[in-house]
C-alpha cells in the first residue's frame, strides 16, 4: 500500500525478494516503582519496516518531528508500524523514520512482538528515480545495508546524531 501510494508499486516484488523477516518477542520487566525508568533507549530502527504488537501495558513513546514525545496507548487488536531508516533512504526521505523509546513504570511487565523486515545481505538501498526530482533532490547515495550496519555499530556510528546522513547523505 505504501509503495502504491507513492506510485512505485512496480518495486514491490523486488523488495519482497530482497528482504528477510525476523519475529522477536520482547519482555520489559516492571520496575516495581511509580518512577519512570528507561526500558529501551531512544533509537530509530535501521531496518525497512517494523510491525509491533503489544499487551495492554503502556511504554512506547515516539518523538514527533517537532521534538515532542508522545505515548502510544495500545488497544486490543492493533499494531504499530514504524518506518526504518532503510525505507526512509529508499523513499528519498518521503517516509519518516521516527526516534522512539520504551519508558516503564508500575508493577506490570510489558510484552511486545515485533516483525522486522530487514534487507538481505548485500542489498543495495537506492531511491527509485521516480522519487527523485527538482522538488525532491537525492538525499542519500546508494548504499549496502550490511556496510551501513557495520558503520552504525562502530564507536563513531554510535555517537553520531544521524548515522545514515553521515554514512551516505548527499
Amino acid at each position: 500500500m505504501v509503495l502504491e501510494s507513492m506510485g512505485v508499486e512496480k518495486y514491490l516484488e523486488e523488495h519482497m525478494n530482497s528482504t528477510n523477516y525476523l519475529l522477536r518477542v520482547m519482555k520489559y520487566k516492571a520496575p516495581q516503582t511509580t518512577d519512570t525508568k528507561i526500558g529501551l533507549t531512544t533509537h530509530s530502527d535501521k531496518n525497512t519496516v517494523t510491525i509491533l504488537y503489544q499487551n495492554g501495558v503502556e511504554g512506547l513513546e515516539v518523538l514527533t518531528k517537532d521534538g515532542k514525545w508522545i505515548s502510544y496507548k495500545p488497544s486490543p487488536h492493533t499494531f504499530v508500524v514504524m518506518i526504518g531508516e532503510s525505507l526512509h533512504a529508499w523513499s528519498n526521505g518521503r517516509l519518516h523514520s521516527p526516534f522512539h523509546r520504551v519508558m516503564m513504570s508500575g508493577n506490570e511487565a510489558r510484552y511486545s512482538a515485533g516483525l522486522f523486515s530487514i534487507p538481505k545481505g548485500g542489498s543495495i538501498i537506492k531511491a527509485p528515480e521516480e522519487l527523485v526530482d527538482e522538488e525532491h533532490p537525492l538525499l542519500f547515495k546508494p548504499f549496502d545495508h550490511v556496510e551501513f550496519l557495520k558503520y552504525y555499530y562502530t564507536e563513531q556510528g554510535q555517537r553520531d546524531q544521524s548515522p545514515l546522513h553521515t554514512y551516505c547523505g548527499v
